[in-house]
């Protein structure tokens, strides 16, 4: 009687264990099957100073300027301001034009809404980062420390 329950018990075992095996299947084929185009894992790995801009710059910024810093109908496209070439070619310029902002273009002053200057240099190394090519659009992955 004693190895027939043992028998049983391991029968149960690994029964469970396959099943265990294929839910994780399941799951991971389920968890491809949600990324698509508007859903995709992110793509680069940036500092957390970078990410911090990318989430700042989302919350202050897109709105006007567009996601991916790419520009709207209503404010600049960063990414060629940025550039050696472009009317904010400097981090200081940068800094300066969000903080006083560009009120008669519609630009509030951020600095005299209460954004102080380092969360102004966060959104400057992620603008800095896609303008350089350093990343591609979307939601970055932060590089962990270690």
């Amino acid at each position: 009687m004693r190895t027939l329950l043992t028998a049983a018990l391991r029968a149960t075992a690994l029964g469970g264990a396959v099943l265990l095996a294929a839910s994780t299947v399941t799951i991971r084929a389920a968890a491809q099957e949600l990324r698509d185009e508007y859903h995709q894992a992110p793509r680069d790995t940036v500092s957390q100073e970078v990410y911090d801009g990318w989430k700042q710059y989302n919350l202050n910024c897109a709105r006007c300027h567009g996601e991916d810093v790419l520009g709207t109908t209503i404010a600049p496209h960063l990414i060629l301001s940025l550039k050696p070439d472009g009317p904010i070619n400097t981090k200081e310029l940068f800094v300066q034009t969000v903080c006083a902002g560009r009120v008669p273009k519609g630009m509030p002053a951020w600095c005299a809404l209460g954004m102080d200057i380092p969360t102004i240099d966060k959104i400057y190394s992620y603008v800095k980062s896609r303008s350089d090519a350093k990343m591609g659009p979307g939601r970055p992955a932060v590089k962990r420390e270690g």
